[in-house]
């Protein structure tokens, strides 16, 4: 896919993998839109980003789990051809101590979230004759732990609904592909990226995975990418 002129929407773009994966896009030449619920943390990004080029940025104060909000995203960018779902969140705790609150929390972001965006994408693709939706997830999705019962079942659920909306819109000329990192080096779920963890993998790498995946042939289609550390410590 030739990005130039692209237009693609980056929710949770401000920070960590949804800003490398912005930046990527930018500097591939496309028109993109970054989401999260702060506007500080909107403007902040988009004077960075707006800096790049060749392609443009606009920022977007949206919180996914509020369908109204996101029909307000689509509805102001008019027209999309790439949608990267990226933002997320993680509360890790027992299901015994975690409240209600959270476990909602961390489901209507990670899956409801995704489902109200792809359901808006979707018409406005097929208005284009076709698209790309990357849904970023985890191992997480594959590999169950204890104190992490709310994030494993929204990653669980995101990789169900992304094998399943896959088989639906291919024919449409929307391809559909969800990544699952390991260990990135990021803020995320109130982790602080540091030397320590170089051992990581840093947002530049999952970035790399979309331009990757953008990069295929109308033809194939990698609807699926596993990607963790080359050298995690030994245990």
């Amino acid at each position: 896919m030739d990005l130039t002129g692209k237009s693609a929407i980056v929710t949770g773009g401000t920070r960590g993998i949804g800003h490398a994966i912005a930046k990527a896009l930018i500097g591939a030449g496309a028109n993109v839109a970054i989401t999260a619920r702060k506007e500080s943390e909107i403007e902040n990004a988009t004077s960075e980003l707006s800096k790049i080029g060749p392609g443009t940025v606009s920022g977007y104060c949206c919180d996914v789990r509020n369908y109204d909000q996101v029909k307000s995203l689509f509805a102001a960018f008019g027209h999309v051809d790439i949608l990267i779902n990226n933002a997320g969140i993680g509360m890790f705790s027992s299901v015994e101590s975690m409240s209600p609150e959270d476990f909602r929390a961390v489901l209507e972001t990670n899956v409801f979230g995704v489902f109200y965006c792809c359901h808006e994408a979707i018409p406005l693709m097929k208005q284009r004759g076709g698209g790309y939706i990357i849904n970023i997830s985890s191992l997480a999705g594959a590999n169950p732990h204890a104190q992490m019962a709310a994030y494993n079942a929204s990653k669980f659920g995101l990789n169900g609904f992304s094998e399943a909306l896959m088989q639906e819109v291919r024919h449409d000329g929307i391809k559909v592909s969800y990544i699952m990192p390991g260990s990135v080096n990021t803020a995320f779920g109130g982790d602080e990226p540091n030397e320590e963890k170089s051992w990581q993998l840093q947002p530049s790498d999952i970035a790399q995975v979309v331009m990757d995946l953008l990069a295929y042939p109308a033809r194939s289609l990698p609807s699926r990418v596993e990607i963790r550390p080359s050298r995690p410590p030994k245990k």
